[in-house]
């Protein structure tokens, strides 16, 4: 099943900046070969639900590696079966709305 999931994984006791730990949950979504797009507060993935949710845990797995005694997630996930639909065919759906395209 596709899978498309709106992640936030926020270290706990690492001090202020985190972006070290997004840097290498990024790296390990680059390396799963998945679909995704970093934002301000998280990070948008798509793909296949046990390839997505393998990575999520190896984004724990790396961060406590890292050093992190404490993690809190947030995710949000959507799926649908109507029809397949990407991250960029939403945003282009919006953005046609919007006259922008």
């Amino acid at each position: 099943m596709q899978v498309m999931i709106d992640l936030c994984v926020v270290p706990i006791g690492v001090g202020v900046s985190v972006s070290e730990h997004v840097a290498a949950c990024e790296r390990v979504l680059e390396e799963a070969g998945l679909e995704h797009t970093l934002h301000a507060y998280g990070t948008n993935v798509e793909g296949e639900w046990d390839a997505v949710f393998a990575a999520v845990k190896r984004c724990h797995e790396v961060v406590h590696a890292m050093g992190a005694p404490r993690i809190t997630t947030t995710l949000k996930v959507g799926t649908r079966t109507d029809r397949i639909q990407t991250m960029q065919d939403k945003l282009d759906s919006v953005h046609a709305k919007l006259g922008d395209r």
